[in-house]
């Protein structure tokens, strides 16, 4: 059984190592395991623990006292009744008991109490939701860096394979005394030098999902990256975390303030108290007795020299505090986002342009390739052709990667999570 589990274990943490992981994918992995949401059971703990400690008060409030005075005087008859022995009470008195007290009405109070904290912890978790999800703007740079490189490891190989060709045929022209013996030493350096670029390539691809890994607390090192599907880019309402965040902070202001207007309300205690004394209530009675005391309480300050209303007066300035917070969030966001939209249409346009050169440089290519066969040109040309097409292709790739990266940044940015 223990060996299941270790096997059981090991497949979900090499899951990515098998298949191919989406940004999408990266972005639920980034929800789930990062390490600042592990505070959010303990803000559900501390939470609980609060309310706890605050439904206590409904509880009876029990205390045991024993108390012992030397008096230095005690309250006497200045007359003397006929036939009537009143006996001094001692100077010496002690007494121990009980006291019981129980909240019966306290205005609302509790409850009011119990409300703010629990709006107070939603507040603290939705913070730790806002951090995480600012994570997001990272991992897409990351993520479309990778996709680039893997689009250029495509292009070299491309290239290569190319060369690789390319070499065979030049060697047989050398065999038959076509061109020239030093040609084919210009393409085998070129393919070494492309050799060299695909495995710094490769190392740049690893460094990077080593960094995506740790972000989301998964290995994703040997996963294929692929291509996320990019909605269009049609909504412009912003659903971004910080608004729920900036709507609860209001919250809590509220809550917070209803405190203070159920502390001046009427509270009902009832009470009650027993033990022994000497003296218990008689004060003529000098010996120890037991004693209780029974009672309702009311309580109610009906002035408290205009507190409330300075903590209304706060509670407005507070909330107009957050209406601004919210304001330049808001136009921030939108400053960036029309910034990405600009990308956008920029992108689109030098991806056209870059389609048009890409043709023109394949024709080049062919008529070059064409005349290095027959030794017309020397293979330098040859390769000098070829690295510019190779370049325009990881050009316009670059474009198009990073036209997918605008838009995904756009979707970020306006909070839509699909």
């Amino acid at each position: 059984m223990k060996r299941l589990f270790i096997l059981l274990f090991l497949v979900g943490n090499t899951v990515f190592a098998q298949q191919s992981i989406s940004l999408q994918d990266c972005y639920q992995l980034l929800d789930k395991n990062h390490p600042l949401l592990k505070q959010a059971a303990t803000i559900d703990q501390q939470n609980a623990l609060d309310v706890a400690v605050l439904k206590n008060k409904k509880k009876p409030a029990f205390n045991l006292v024993a108390q012992g005075n030397l008096l230095s005087d005690v309250t006497s008859l200045p007359i003397q009744l006929p036939n009537i022995a009143i006996e001094k009470p001692n100077l010496l008195q002690y007494k121990a008991y009980a006291n019981v007290n129980q909240l019966i009405y306290d205005g609302g109070l509790l409850k009011a109490t119990i409300n703010a904290k629990k709006n107070s912890n939603l507040s603290k978790k939705k913070v730790l939701e806002v951090n995480v999800y600012q994570n997001r703007m990272q991992l897409n740079q990351l993520y479309y860096s990778v996709l680039l490189l893997q689009e250029k490891e495509v292009l070299l190989k491309d290239k290569l394979s190319l060369l690789e060709a390319k070499l065979k045929e030049v060697k047989t022209g050398i065999k038959y005394g076509v061109l020239l013996p030093s040609q084919d030493a210009i393409l085998e350096a070129e393919r070494l030098k492309v050799a060299q670029k695909i495995a710094d390539n490769s190392n740049q691809i690893l460094a990077l999902k080593q960094t995506i890994s740790s972000l989301i607390q998964q290995d994703v090192t040997k996963a294929n990256f692929d291509k996320s599907i990019i909605p269009e880019v049609l909504t412009t309402e912003l659903k971004r975390p910080e608004l729920e965040l900036f709507a609860l902070k209001k919250e809590e202001i509220t809550n917070n303030s209803k405190i203070f207007d159920h502390k001046n309300a009427p509270k009902l205690v009832g009470f009650a108290q027993g033990g022994v004394g000497n003296p218990a209530l008689n004060m003529l009675d000098n010996s120890l007795q037991p004693y209780y005391i029974v009672g309702l309480k009311l309580q109610w300050n009906p002035f408290d020299w205009n507190v409330s209303k300075k903590q209304k007066e706060k509670v407005v300035l507070n909330k107009a505090f957050i209406d601004n917070q919210k304001e330049v969030f808001e136009l921030q966001t939108k400053i960036a986002l029309d910034k990405q939209k600009a990308s956008i249409e920029r992108l689109e346009s030098t991806v056209n342009s870059d389609n048009n050169i890409i043709n023109l440089r394949k024709k080049v290519l062919k008529t070059v390739a064409s005349q290095l066969k027959n030794g017309v040109i020397t293979a330098s040309t040859y390769v000098t052709e070829l690295s510019n097409l190779n370049e325009a292709e990881i050009l316009r790739k670059t474009h198009q990667i990073q036209l997918q990266l605008a838009k995904v940044n756009y979707n970020t940015l306006i909070g839509n999570k699909k």
